[in-house]
């Protein structure tokens, strides 16, 4: 919807085997706007039943018309719906936005990066090739990679828009046939994703959408015997409950779990673009991000200087609406904001030097959940603060001595999911790289964009197999061994 339309609330419905479909039982879920607080709609809330037809319609699918199309035909599906989506940016980012609270430019954004999962996607569907085994005298052996069958993906509600593309882009075009479990928070990009998928020409079953809580749907398409296989993104407490679910029926998952990511700044850094960066690499979607780098580790003879820097840009930020296109908006809900103010008020409370907190403007709407972006430090890398994913806009800056310091208090957490360092000593650069324990390392810069290319995912409690980039393709297949006797 257009800056400045009023919201319209309505009643959105499962997407099953290409129809619109109420619960069994009528219930739905209210989803609000977190920058007014205003109702944008009520969601089906689906359970074990929609589950239950939704994984029957995606088996029926692979039985069916997606089951016999060939990776040229998923793939031109894929560039179609890519073309569709470019097509409908503008208004699909302003559902975005008005969805998540996120800046319209930061939502224009996401939608770019959902057009061009479908490209990267589309392209790559028939150029996974198989290989060839040398064996004995008599015998071909070849590989030969497959779909699993019927996916499950159970999404956040950060970045609805691009997760709908990470995870269902893949799977497709591996020749899955899916059902999402979206955030009941934010997913009404993914029901208008299913609409266009459905009229672009996606056979019936091939995308599923049961809307609805984790406890209920969740729990449901987790443990389901009919899943294949399984990609959950959120909290490291539900991806155990998600993983624990799916072990009892042998299906593999692939689990994204947040970071307490560090970028590490040394003296002879470009001190300038390493602030900018810092600042930006934690403010990006007001915190709310999965890699947010929430720790800043600064070497100890310029911690003092380069930390002004950061709190410089700090109360420069700008804060407001969708339409106002701030640097940051909202945080998802009342009980979000809840949570980041009580990190900010208990570390506050505790002593722990507050270096600055972003003035809030007192024209934000009354129903709105802000918080103020706020920079702790120095902080003591054992502290909560230093250890815990806050998932807000809120910075723990950290000093250390050396090198050997530096990659201590980097791996001092439980996660593992993005790291940076800023240096121009190129031998330091490669040591760093190799020493930190984490899914992607970043060199004087951090993040990439959608990052479609690279592939994502973490060590430790920030989970286990990777998603974005060819790779996202292996996970989404299976291999099987052909051996054939000729004599």
């Amino acid at each position: 919807m257009p800056t400045g339309s009023p919201i319209v609330a309505q009643t959105h419905r499962h997407f099953i085997d290409g129809q619109w479909v109420a619960s069994a039982d009528g219930r739905t879920v209210p989803t609000q706007a977190p920058a007014t607080g205003e109702l944008l709609g009520h969601l089906a809330r689906g359970g074990s039943a929609e589950i239950d037809r939704a994984v029957t319609a995606a088996r029926a699918a692979l039985d069916g018309p997606w089951g016999r199309m060939t990776p040229t035909e998923r793939g031109r599906l894929l560039m179609k719906l890519a073309q569709r989506v470019s097509d409908e940016a503008e208004r699909l980012s302003w559902i975005e936005a008005n969805d998540t609270g996120k800046p319209i430019t930061v939502a224009r954004n996401d939608l770019q990066a959902l057009v061009r999962y479908f490209e990267f996607y589309g392209g790559a569907a028939d150029k996974i090739h198989g290989h060839t085994i040398p064996f004995l005298a008599g015998y071909d052996v070849k590989l030969v990679r497959e779909p699993h069958g019927v996916t499950g993906h159970i999404i956040p509600w950060n970045y609805p828009a691009q997760m709908f593309g990470r995870t269902i882009a893949p799977a497709l075009a591996m020749g899955n046939a899916t059902v999402l479990k979206p955030s009941e928070e934010a997913c009404l990009s993914c029901l208008e994703m299913a609409q266009l998928a459905h009229e672009v020409g996606f056979p019936p079953g091939s995308i599923n959408i049961v809307t609805g809580i984790g406890p209920e749907a969740g729990a449901a398409l987790s443990g389901h015997r009919g899943i294949d296989f399984i990609t959950f993104t959120g909290s490291p407490q539900a991806g155990e409950l998600v993983q624990a679910a799916a072990a009892k029926n042998y299906v593999p998952v692939v689990l994204e779990l947040g970071g307490k990511s560090p970028q590490v700044v040394f003296a002879d850094a470009d001190l300038e673009k390493a602030a900018t960066t810092v600042v930006k690499a934690i403010t990006q979607n007001t915190g709310q991000t999965c890699s947010a780098g929430s720790r800043v580790l600064v070497e100890r003879s310029i911690f003092d200087s380069f930390m002004q820097r950061v709190n410089d840009k700090f109360r420069a930020l700008r804060i407001g609406t969708p339409e106002q296109d701030p640097d940051l908006g909202p945080v998802i809900n009342a009980r979000q904001a809840e949570r980041v103010l009580r990190y900010i008020e208990e570390n506050a409370g505790t002593g722990v030097p507050v270096m600055v907190q972003t003035p809030m403007p007192a024209t934000l709407p009354a129903g709105g959940h802000f918080v103020p972006p706020t920079v702790f430090g120095p902080v003591d890398p054992a502290s909560r603060l230093a250890q815990e994913e806050v998932f807000g806009p809120v910075l723990a800056a950290i000093p250390f001595d050396d090198e050997e310091d530096a990659v201590r208090i980097a791996n001092g957490t439980e996660y593992g999911l993005v790291a940076s360092v800023w240096t121009r000593d190129g031998d330091r650069q490669a040591r760093i790289a190799k020493r930190i324990k984490t899914g992607q390392m970043f060199i004087n810069c951090y993040g990439a964009g959608g990052g479609i290319e690279l592939p994502f995912g973490g060590t430790k409690r920030s989970g286990h197999g990777r998603e974005k980039g060819f790779i996202a393709l292996e996970e989404m297949s299976t291999v099987k061994t052909v051996v054939h006797h000729h004599g």
